[in-house]
């Protein structure tokens, strides 16, 4: 596959731009794989580059029931950060974070990662007393982090208001090699390097059902023929449930919608990611000029994709308080994610009760800040059954009690 650079930029200019190649194959499904994955978005993909790259394992099959990245990769406010309590999570979510740092050279393909920070606002005592918690587990975790005062929250985000009636400032808990990245381009460029290596990435392909035989699997039917694999990755978000049902298990899951808005765009005025979970609502700007907003989660199971007004009225009443500047702003495109929910708020990645078949699903509201760490932990486990980074996250906890509880990190807001 042709390398991009700025030479070959240069030499496709002097033919109009006519040399260029797909960025990834589409093939029709092979009988037989060694592993496959349903679920080609930035989960999915990545756990199958680094099958690849880490493992050499490339006769893999990444199927998707609609198109590339069109579930919660193409969906979300592309916020990366690692300032999680609990040990598991800060390592996962700081592996995948360090993996976003060289992701565009690793990949060669620009996903616009921004370090641009990241502030989650003490608004209450109780939150500041949290934060300065979180900050000396950071640091004991090797996560660098601080708890910051008001008057540097300002420094970093001048249009904030301090004083709001309701809920000021007190603080925040500042993560400066936070940020964001292009979420469609983190699964363009997984999928790109994945077609690069000789897999096959099948869009518009629906699994109907799990095949086993003797407690193993054997393979899934799909719309478009039966197809036979030695291992089963199921990366699906919010359908995760629909999937264990056709396998034969249930999860401790719940799927809910998950929305977020876009102003019209306007000149820049707001460089970092600042999170307002009290309030429940986070706010930062689009390179286009944006003002990317988002907020909580349908308190009722759905699988809808689009908004409820209660929600983006609550989320910006809110925002507004803190930021009074955007009141001004018109409302440009309003969507939802299906997020699938486990009780203490953490990710499932786990073998399964059914032979082969490996599990990635429950991240909730912060599945794509963890695609590099969560990938990168999914293939290790997938290859040789054990993996530090998902050892923690395993179906068993729920039975044996070893909740990682991160509903004040993770329940609301990203």
């Amino acid at each position: 596959m042709k390398r991009y650079s700025a030479f070959a930029i240069a030499k496709e200019a002097f033919r109009q731009h006519t040399g260029w190649e797909r960025a990834w194959r589409s093939p029709e499904p092979k009988a037989r794989y060694d592993v496959v994955i349903v679920g080609a978005g930035g989960h999915g993909l990545a756990t199958a580059y680094y099958l690849g790259k880490n493992f050499g394992i490339t006769n893999v099959a990444v199927i998707e029931k609609g198109w590339l990245g069109g579930g919660n990769t193409g969906r979300n406010t592309t916020i990366i950060r690692s300032n999680y309590l609990q040990d598991p999570s800060a390592a996962i979510y700081e592996k995948a974070r360090s993996l976003y740092e060289t992701l565009s050279q690793d990949l060669n393909y620009n996903i616009m990662f921004s370090p641009r920070g990241v502030i989650m606002l003490a608004q209450t005592h109780h939150e500041v007393r949290g934060y300065q918690r979180t900050a000396h587990a950071n640091a004991l975790q090797g996560v660098k982090t601080e708890y910051i005062g008001p008057q540097r929250v300002k420094e970093l985000c001048p249009i904030i208001n301090l004083d709001g009636p309701r809920y000021p400032v007190l603080g925040g808990l500042w993560q400066e090699r936070g940020g964001t990245a292009r979420h469609d381009a983190v699964a363009w460029g997984y999928a790109r390097a994945c077609s690069d290596m000789g897999m096959d990435i099948i869009q518009q392909c629906e699994v109907t059902g799990v095949r086993s035989e003797g407690g193993r699997v054997t393979g899934v039917s799909t719309t478009k023929g039966d197809i036979a694999c030695t291992k089963l990755g199921i990366v699906v978000a919010g359908h995760s449930g629909v999937l264990a049902d056709m396998a034969g298990f249930r999860l401790p899951i719940e799927s809910v919608a998950l929305q977020a808005l876009v102003s019209e765009p306007i000149k820049p005025c707001m460089d970092v990611v600042v999170m307002a979970n009290t309030v429940h609502g986070y706010m930062s700007q689009s390179d286009k000029g944006e003002m990317v907003i988002g907020g909580g989660a349908d308190g009722f199971n759905n699988y809808t994709q689009r908004g409820s007004f209660h929600h983006v009225e609550e989320t910006v009443r809110a925002l507004i308080e803190t930021f009074p500047m955007i009141s001004r702003l018109k409302m440009l495109r309003w969507w939802g994610g299906i997020v699938d929910m486990t009780g203490d708020r953490s990710p499932i990645l786990s073998k399964t009760p059914l032979d082969g078949c490996f599990i990635n699903c429950g991240w909730g509201t912060g599945g794509f800040k963890a695609i590099p760490g969560s990938g990168w932990g999914m293939a290790e486990l997938m290859a040789t059954g054990h993996s530090p980074l998902t050892e923690a996250f395993s179906l068993d906890r729920f039975k044996e009690g070893r909740f990682i509880d991160e509903s004040v990190a993770a329940g609301v807001a990203h």
